[in-house]
């Protein structure tokens, strides 16, 4: 029997992720040319106004929502398991020790990361020399695109918040305030990263809540101040998310992926990507 977990509220189900089968099949890096360029984006004066680019993403937001409904659940399933599989079995997943991945919300129909979560937090096999991995996951406090990335060591330490999505509480059985990943004293390896859609040249349209754009600038500055490696963003993303090269609209604020995992295998998009995920 396959096994699962599931968290349920008093009204109905929050969450069941179910844990898939593993792929023996192995997904190729897909080729693209890196550059060295800083990695921000500059899309108009400071006099000009946004209001059109914010029109543009709305646009694109609603075909990219027709287009994820169009995805029957099988096509999804399958997708799901794929990217999950090709995330699992990478060198750069495997060395990364200390990470932030966010909790699939089937509703708004994000790539599961149910199985990566799993195995994260029930850690390496016995036999296995791998350290075990320290995982962040978010939190969101608030409407003004304030959301942190706490630790946790079990799913239990999540709880369905009032749209019924998982998070950690913000303390835990013994009333310890759970780590802050901007408050911890290791840097964080990696980002898995929803998005609504992504463009070849590292784009990410997100929901329009400005929350990951706040805490991966946070965090980036961070780095800098201490001087540690900046962290590998990787945006997890179904075929029809994955736009032409510079098709999505940004604004300065927006903070780009330096890589994509889609069914079809990784497409590494900046020099960082590149040197860490070719290796």
């Amino acid at each position: 029997m396959t096994p699962v977990w599931a968290i349920t509220s008093s009204s109905s189900l929050a969450v069941v992720a179910q844990i898939f089968p593993r792929s023996s099949s192995r997904r190729e890096i897909l080729p693209r040319q890196p550059s060295d360029s800083p990695r921000y984006f500059v899309t108009m004066s400071k006099d000009s106004s946004l209001d059109p680019i914010f029109h543009q993403k709305r646009t694109l937001r609603s075909k990219v929502r027709k287009d994820l409904k169009g995805m029957n659940a099988s096509q999804r399933s399958q997708e799901d398991i794929a990217i999950q599989n090709i995330v699992l079995e990478s060198s750069w997943f495997k060395s990364t020790e200390r990470l932030c991945v966010y909790i699939s919300c089937d509703a708004l129909r994000e790539v599961n990361t149910s199985k990566i979560l799993s195995e994260i937090l029930s850690g390496p096999a016995e036999g296995q020399t791998l350290i075990r991995k320290k995982l962040y996951v978010p939190r969101v406090e608030d409407r003004n695109s304030h959301m942190r990335m706490l630790h946790i060591s079990t799913i239990d330490d999540l709880i369905p918040n009032s749209m019924n999505i998982l998070e950690p509480a913000p303390v835990d059985g013994d009333g310890i305030q759970r780590e802050d990943v901007v408050q911890a004293g290791d840097p964080v390896d990696l980002f898995l990263l929803p998005g609504l859609a992504f463009d070849r040249s590292g784009r990410r349209l997100g929901r329009g809540g400005g929350y990951y754009d706040l805490l991966l600038k946070k965090y980036q500055e961070l780095a800098t101040e201490q001087k540690w490696k900046q962290p590998l963003l990787v945006g997890l993303s179904y075929s029809v998310q994955i736009m032409d090269e510079g098709v999505i609209p940004v604004t300065p604020n927006d903070v780009p992926v330096d890589a994509l995992v889609s069914p079809d295998g990784v497409i590494p998009i900046s020099l960082r990507a590149f040197e860490r995920m070719t290796e």
